[in-house]
């Protein structure tokens, strides 16, 4: 496997119990980011771990975790008593239970992972696990230690493996009637309903990630590689709020935009087609560069530039 994974331990079903590791199903890697640096100097801005009434800096080894009851005042925990907290769950996914996907409130989700059988042993049981769960057309929910912090997973059939999502407690979620209740009461005609339907109709079409780009981080690409070359920055026009007060006469005209000719309209970019590490670039960039023009790139001092 190319990634690490997060996790490792046992997936059980009753008294059906294979290995299984837990990878990360998404990346943030990709995208650009950007260090703290200091104006004057150029260097990198530094974290230190200080006492806050001294200000001199604590080593790891002398640092604990601590629960604040009140100002200043904590209640501290070792390392070892959270140890001997430790939950079943640190080492074993157990299926506690099956619902249909449909009731899970979509509030409750927050990431996924992939989960498969760790190790040449245990695909038969994993199989039999996965199966099941794909003929009942049903969503497994159990339970997994990550970060030190017990988390509920739905688990799904992906191909030959299994999606387990990360899942929310109730405690975790917000009520709706808070921003929701002082939404005003406002009746529907049926006409703007039906023009509103047609340019839901016109624009109606399939889910295809791929024809999706990430407009800012493109923008900061070109941004990153103007700079470089010393080219002049130069701020895109806003653009210009729309003033249509009449609502009705806001859906006439969206349904007229939506209906006009092709010609008519400005041609459509073709999106750039995403490269195996992240998109096309102008120039390579330091820890993102193409592979291809990596072994060419020379070695140069440190330097500076600036718009």
């Amino acid at each position: 496997m190319a990634h690490r994974a997060n996790w490792k331990g046992f997936l059980r079903l009753s008294l059906v119990t294979c290995p299984v590791a837990l990878y990360p199903a998404t990346s943030e890697s990709e995208k650009i980011s950007f260090n703290q640096l200091n104006k004057a100097t150029g260097h990198r801005i530094k974290y230190l771990k200080v006492d806050a009434d001294t200000g001199e800096e604590v080593p790891n080894e002398d640092i604990v975790k601590g629960y604040m009851l009140d100002k200043d005042v904590f209640v501290e925990v070792s390392k070892e008593e959270l140890e001997d907290i430790a939950l079943e769950s640190t080492r074993t996914i157990d299926i506690d239970e099956f619902v249909d996907k449909a009731e899970i409130d979509p509030r409750y989700l927050i990431r996924p992972y992939y989960l498969r059988p760790d190790g040449k042993v245990g695909h038969d049981a994993f199989a039999v696990i996965r199966e099941t769960i794909r003929e009942m057309n049903k969503v497994a929910i159990g339970r997994v230690v990550l970060t030190n912090r017990e988390h509920i997973i739905a688990l799904e059939p992906m191909d030959k493996g299994l999606v387990g999502t990360l899942l929310r407690y109730p405690y975790e979620v917000r009520s709706e009637a808070e921003y929701f209740d002082d939404i005003e009461d406002v009746r529907v005609t049926k006409d703007m309903l039906d023009l509103a339907k047609h340019i839901v109709n016109q624009k109606s079409g399939s889910f295809e990630p791929k024809k999706f780009e990430d407009h800012y981080e493109t923008a900061l690409i070109d941004l990153i590689n103007k700079k470089r070359s010393g080219k002049p920055i130069t701020p895109k026009e806003r653009p210009a709020a729309s003033n249509v007060v009449d609502l009705m006469e806001a859906l006439r005209r969206s349904v007229g935009q939506e209906a006009a000719p092709a010609k008519a309209a400005k041609p459509a970019r073709k999106p750039r087609k995403a490269s195996s590490g992240q998109k096309e670039m102008l120039m390579p960039i330091e820890g993102k560069k193409p592979k291809e023009t990596a072994a060419k790139k020379q070695a140069t001092g440190r330097q500076r530039k600036s718009a």
